[in-house]
């Protein structure tokens, strides 16, 4: 089907037709939103407050691309090129995850925790777009903030994402599994990670939006060795001999086995922290600190 013309009415009916049969009501209303206000310029106050205005043909061309990108289950902030984390206007592409709400609820946590403590030492690992990273320097400046991830080409993402929000952040390309690269690491007060832990068997779960644009070695573990990430930072964390807290994000369904793990490790203070739906989502630790 064709926009029967370039009336706000008719625009907005087209996008409801086109992807009312993939998409829930609600998600099809914000899509709506947002695709007038970055193509045309125009709140939602705007865009219901108009519905017989028009809009130009080189808007009406992007928003019907817009449209049949969604149409493939193209994520929208990989459409826009950005999505805003914690208040931060951050760049997103195929390399990296575009950051969750639960995410939003961990820099929280780290925070609140922590902004009044002075000359802290924070690591970041899987940084992605530097959501976590950024987020953390911009909350808590006073902080030394360093972010690795394994991926060039997300390191690259997530040094665009500091410039724009001007936070100056060391950035190292760097595998966590890897012991012989921890050395050029040094101890840290903080260690913060959103890492893999969706497990392979959950992927039949997942939407298409997911599963077929965002970075499968940044969200999927084997079933077998569902804990390795965090084995490896509570590993890491011990190495360094240094008093030093961790604030990660789990699966709900291992909370039970990382708090064996981490007590294996010697970690204290040790506590689970559910997310706005009520499920296990953040684990928060301390080595060296009894």
């Amino acid at each position: 089907m064709k926009v029967a013309s370039n009336r706000i009415s008719d625009v907005r009916l087209y996008i409801k037709e086109r992807l009312q049969a993939l998409y829930p009501v609600e998600e099809i209303q914000s899509f709506t939103f947002i695709l007038f206000e970055h193509y045309c310029g125009m709140s939602m106050a705007q865009v219901l407050a108009n519905t017989r205005e028009t809009i130009n043909e080189s808007e009406l061309l992007l928003v019907y691309d817009a449209v049949k990108e969604l149409e493939l289950y193209r994520p929208i902030q990989h459409i826009l090129g950005k999505t805003v984390f914690y208040g931060l206007n951050l760049s997103v592409n195929h390399h990296v995850l575009i950051p969750r709400p639960e995410t939003e609820e961990l820099v929280e946590l780290a925070v609140k925790q922590n902004y009044y403590k002075p000359g802290l030492k924070i690591l970041d690992i899987g940084t992605g777009s530097g959501c976590i990273a950024i987020a953390l320097k911009k909350n808590i400046p006073e902080a030394e903030v360093t972010a690795i991830d394994i991926s060039a080409d997300a390191l690259k993402v997530a040094q665009q994402n500091a410039l724009k929000n001007e936070t100056e952040i060391r950035l190292i390309c760097s595998d966590i599994l890897d012991e012989t690269q921890w050395a050029a690491l040094d101890a840290y007060d903080i260690i913060v990670s959103n890492p893999p832990y969706v497990l392979e068997s959950e992927k039949a779960r997942m939407q298409p939006n997911v599963l077929n644009f965002e970075p499968a070695s940044a969200l999927f573990v084997a079933d077998d060795n569902a804990l390795m990430f965090y084995d490896a930072i509570f590993r890491f964390a011990k190495s360094k001999q240094r008093k030093c807290a961790v604030y990660l994000e789990i699966n709900e369904s291992k909370a039970n086995e990382l708090i064996s793990l981490a007590k294996e490790y010697r970690f204290s203070g040790i506590e689970i922290v559910k997310d706005i739906n009520g499920k296990d989502r953040i684990m928060v630790g301390s080595w060296g600190l009894l």
